[in-house]
């Protein structure tokens, strides 16, 4: 039921926004060099690595400075990319990753490899399901960037400090999730970017 849902919603959004998806490419490519996607390796279900989609929101080559975004004054975030990133839009082309069936609509969030390995044997649980454009995690810390923007060390304060509880939401998700649970997660995720 739930690889059903999956793929009429992502075919319902992917239809319906499909003029959105040419408006942002435009924009993105007006205002600066590299192509209208990002992608990045990202850990999926038992470890499958896969290519997570994203609208750009950052000058080209920008990860080399790190993974984490940190603050919504992160220099390396275009203009264009601080709007997609407030509502929320740039992370639309992931429903293509649901239609292809490496996420979910719902799930945890797909993590890279760097901070997969320093999970443990519990926290490795969340990949025993697929991971998903949105979960109660997101919702919990929707403005991550902020949170990190503020630390003096923020891949220390990611590390120490959010992936483990992250983790642990995302754990109580795992052994106890069904379709009401994720329409509930759907519609508090709605909520919040409306917000």
């Amino acid at each position: 039921m739930k690889r059903a849902f999956d793929l009429l919603i992502s075919v319902v959004v992917l239809i319906i926004f499909s003029p959105l998806f040419i408006i942002v490419g435009i924009f993105i490519s007006l205002e600066s060099k590299g192509g209208v996607f990002f992608s990045q390796e990202r850990i999926g279900k038992n470890l499958v690595p896969f290519k997570i989609l994203k609208f750009r929101t950052m000058k080209l080559n920008s990860e080399s400075e790190g993974k984490l975004t940190v603050g919504s004054k992160d220099n390396r975030i275009t203009k264009v990319g601080y709007r997609l990133r407030k509502y929320k839009i740039d992370e639309l082309p992931q429903f293509i990753n649901v239609l292809k069936g490496e996420m979910s609509i719902v799930g945890p969030r797909p993590e890279v490899n760097k901070y997969v390995e320093l999970y443990n044997q519990e926290q490795k649980e969340v990949l025993s399901i697929k991971p998903g454009i949105t979960d109660y995690a997101s919702l919990e810390y929707f403005e991550e960037n902020k949170l990190l923007g503020e630390s003096s060390n923020p891949e220390e304060t990611y590390i120490n400090e959010i992936m483990p509880k992250k983790l642990e939401i995302n754990l109580k998700y795992v052994k106890k999730h069904s379709f009401f649970t994720d329409l509930n997660i759907i519609w508090k995720t709605f909520l919040r970017i409306l917000s």
